[in-house]
Order: structure tokens, then C-alpha cells, then sequence
């Protein structure tokens, strides 16, 4: 059936989407795939083990770490880009490297957000202006995906919605290279993940600045043991 008239007119343009769909690629490079975020700790001290493991931690990573914080931060930072309110971005981002409890969550942050920041100086899509002004505040992976993400007409639900499934594409993957699964066990646990994405967002949008949060202990923990784990194939 083609699509109606009214809804090709109410659909986001075709650049914005597209550009969307880049920054949510794990062909995106600035990183992402060379780390578990703590993933690959789990897997080695015993907590995940199998497809079903590894989907509940990848749920609950979901729902308790990035709803409350990342996502949260990425909403407000999208709307202060995009009214020029670079007080409150740089609130945002020391925000965003205050919740990093371990060297390797930090190191990963800020790698992300500089390579994204570098990509964008080569992609006509920010402002020099604001690539300059992300650059002075050392940019982590949040706020540069904001700003971004800011230079396309696209809402903050679906930007939040391609940051989102860009991490579940990339957890996915380090859960198969490090449990080790399948591709097809990949694949369900990046189903349910999507499966859950959407209400995730609504409520990382939905979060006022005074109600994120980022407690996380064993996350922390795991991190942190996995910065001396003798045999990685992941940065964190």
C-alpha cells in the first residue's frame, strides 16, 4: 500500500533521518565497538553466562543506567544547543563526567565524544561555532551526540531513540564476541532491546535536571576490576 499524502508530509526529512541513521551506525568512527562497558567483567566474574544472562543485564543496563542518566542528560543537551544555551550544555556534560566511577568509563566518555567532535568537523552539519564551543569544554560522548544531533530537524524522542539503538547495536556485539553467543542470540537480545528502547526514552525525556541519576554500584565495581582483568578483548 503506498503511503498517504499526509504522511509522507508529516514524516522527518530525509536528511535529518538519514543523518540519524548515521550517527546511530556502529560504522560511526568514534569508537564504540571496542568497548563492553563493564559487559566483559560480568562475563568473566561469572554474572553472565548465556543468551538469557546477557539479555537481563543488557534490560537492566538499559532502564537503570542509561534512561536515568545518559539519556536524561541528551535530551536537555539537544534543547540547550539548539536555544544557544551553552551554560547549561557545559552543566550537562561535567554532569556527564561526574557519574564516570571508574577510569575506563571516563577515558571511554571522553574518547567518544572527541572523535564524534572531530567527525562533525568534517560532516557540514554543526556549526563551526558550536564545534568550537563543545571543543573548549572537552566534550563527553552525550553532549557531542546532542549537538550533533541538534543540527538536524529531527525531535528529541528520535534522536534519543537512534543514540539508544546505536548502544544496544554495540552491546549487542560485545556480548556475542565476549559470552560468546551467536549471531542469532544477537539478534534476539537486540530485539528485546528495541522491544524496550521506546518507553526507555520517554522516560529519559520525561526526567527533569534535578531527578537524573546514575547509581549504578556493581557497574562500578565491575569496571573497575575489569581495568586489571589479565585477558580483554575490550577497552572497559
Amino acid at each position: 500500500m503506498r503511503p498517504r499524502l499526509q504522511d509522507r508530509r508529516s514524516a522527518l526529512p530525509a536528511p535529518s533521518l538519514l543523518q540519524l541513521m548515521w550517527l546511530a551506525s556502529p560504522a560511526l568512527p568514534v569508537g564504540g565497538f571496542s568497548y563492553s562497558e563493564g559487559l566483559e567483567a560480568a562475563v568473566e566474574s561469572g554474572q553472565v553466562d548465556s543468551e538469557a544472562s546477557a539479555s537481563d543485564w543488557l534490560v537492566d543496563q538499559l532502564h537503570l543506567s542509561l534512561a536515568r542518566s545518559d539519556l536524561a542528560a541528551l535530551a536537555k543537551a539537544i534543547a540547550a544547543w539548539r536555544r544557544g544555551d551553552l551554560d547549561h550544555v557545559h552543566e550537562l556534560n561535567a554532569w556527564v563526567l561526574k557519574t564516570r566511577e571508574s577510569h575506563e568509563l571516563r577515558a571511554q566518555t571522553e574518547q567518544m565524544g572527541r572523535s564524534l567532535l572531530e567527525w562533525l568537523r568534517h560532516h557540514n552539519t554543526a556549526s563551526s561555532d558550536d564545534i568550537e564551543a563543545c571543543a573548549q569544554m572537552q566534550p563527553t560522548y552525550p553532549i557531542a551526540f546532542a549537538l550533533a544531533a541538534s543540527a538536524t530537524q529531527a525531535g528529541v524522542r528520535d534522536a534519543l531513540l537512534a543514540f539508544a539503538f546505536g548502544w544496544a547495536e554495540n552491546m549487542m556485539s560485545a556480548a556475542i564476541k565476549s559470552v560468546p553467543l551467536g549471531q542469532s542470540a544477537g539478534q534476539r537480545i537486540l530485539s528485546r532491546l528495541a522491544h524496550e528502547i521506546p518507553s526507555v526514552v520517554d522516560q529519559a525525556i520525561a526526567t527533569q535536571d534535578s531527578a537524573r541519576q546514575a547509581f549504578t554500584p556493581m557497574l562500578a565495581i565491575l569496571s573497575a576490576q575489569h581495568e586489571a582483568q589479565y585477558s580483554r578483548l575490550f577497552r572497559s
